[in-house]
């Protein structure tokens, strides 16, 4: 089967998870109930992301672009494992549950645009309002907001291997969906969990020899 690569932003792409590095900078206050009740489930991660990035004013856009681009880190590997994506053919989508005004830039130069799946904010009300273009289908019931199970059936035929690769809450229910999935932190945990077929990475030279390694397999 032909892999499609499915891959997280946030914490994955990124060392850290940019939305949290706003919250922890800007310090709006309820952030982290918020942020809690998401990780445990107990609300969707649409309603979650929504509800913490209202707590924004909208006059701090500039500070808040400025501090994101300014401290984000890209984990070590992504240039070089979009090449070897390209090289062998093997389609790479990144889908996000981050936000457009830092996840576009950030990748500028790196990956296509039209290969990025992510939020979109809206600054002309009094708070940030974020917007969905990338809504849950029919077949998920589960509020995903960046919805990666729709796109993941939007972009692949029955004849490709999924194989997702993430670290967080945003990435589980992909990764159920996944043939294989490429793992760390919080979505490790989870894989192991429920028994789902992974390895774990720490940057992207791992996932380029495991990827590799299932190839010479294959």
């Amino acid at each position: 089967m032909k892999p499609v690569l499915f891959c997280d932003f946030d914490g994955t792409i990124t060392e850290n998870d940019n939305i949290i590095q706003i919250m922890k900078h800007f310090q709006p206050t309820g952030w982290e109930n918020i942020k809690n009740t998401v990780l445990s489930r107990e609300v969707s991660v649409r309603e979650g992301v929504g509800k913490i990035f209202s707590l924004l004013s909208s006059s701090e856009k500039n500070s808040i672009i400025e501090f994101v681009l300014s401290t984000a880190s890209i984990r070590e590997g992504f240039k070089e494992f979009v090449h070897y994506a390209k090289e062998n053919g093997f389609p790479l989508y990144i889908v996000s549950g981050g936000i457009d005004f830092f996840v576009k830039p950030i990748l500028k130069g790196i990956i296509q645009e039209d290969l990025i799946y992510c939020n979109s904010a809206s600054f002309e009300g009094e708070t940030i309002e974020i917007l969905w273009p990338h809504s849950c289908d029919s077949n998920c019931q589960n509020d995903c907001g960046c919805c990666k199970p729709s796109i993941i059936r939007q972009l692949t035929e029955k004849n490709n291997e999924i194989i997702v690769i993430g670290d967080s809450v945003t990435d589980l229910e992909a990764a159920k969906l996944s043939d294989f999935v490429i793992a760390r932190d919080y979505l490790l945990d989870n894989c192991r969990e429920l028994s789902l077929r992974h390895e774990s990475f720490t940057d992207f030279f791992d996932v380029m020899d495991i990827l590799e390694k299932r190839r010479v397999l294959s």
